[in-house]
């Protein structure tokens, strides 16, 4: 009888499990490539190009300890430019609970980082520390990046509706 019993559960069990659709999934899009370049060097995360970065580290601003290491692999596209590619690692802080630009639809959080460059000038190295804030929009079907501001002034921007994708930045310093 025991056996009977727990083979109609896990029957059952299966079955409701099985029942979900596709539409109760949540989407998720948090890739960021992000590019650096200038108006005379369009890759300036190339090291060994003259006057781009040789090096760099990123600290997240809301870690657990002053020194909170965020790794943010350097890669290269087809046509060997350099970008470093985010996919998550730094804490999320929540922003609100009711988005001001999309009302009752979510939550925000965001990140924020330093970003320190080096590149060596005339045999001295030059240290550059800038802020890296990325903002997110949660919602039951959907986690995605909103918004990447770069030293204060925002550098991209998604809608809601937008389609999954790996998302592109360009920083022109």
């Amino acid at each position: 009888m025991r056996n009977i019993v727990f083979g109609i559960l896990v029957i059952v069990s299966a079955l409701i499990s099985c029942g979900q659709d596709e539409e109760s999934l949540q989407r998720i899009d948090q890739i960021l490539n992000i590019y650096m370049k200038s108006d005379t060097n369009p890759d300036l995360l190339n090291s060994k190009k003259a006057g781009s970065y040789t090096s760099y580290s990123v600290n997240d601003m809301f870690g657990t300890r002053d020194d909170s290491p965020v790794t943010i692999p350097l890669r290269m596209t087809t046509d060997s430019v350099f970008y470093m590619e985010y996919i998550a690692g730094a804490k999320r802080r929540r922003l609100d609970s009711v988005s001001p630009s999309n009302p009752g639809t979510g939550n925000s959080y965001n990140s924020r980082m330093m970003v320190t460059l080096r590149k060596t000038v005339n045999n001295t190295t030059e240290t550059t520390v800038d802020t890296l804030e990325i903002q997110y929009r949660k919602s039951p079907t959907l986690f995605q990046v909103s918004k990447v501001i770069y030293n204060g002034k925002e550098k991209f921007s998604k809608e809601a509706d937008a389609p999954n994708s790996i998302n592109t930045v360009t920083i022109v310093k």
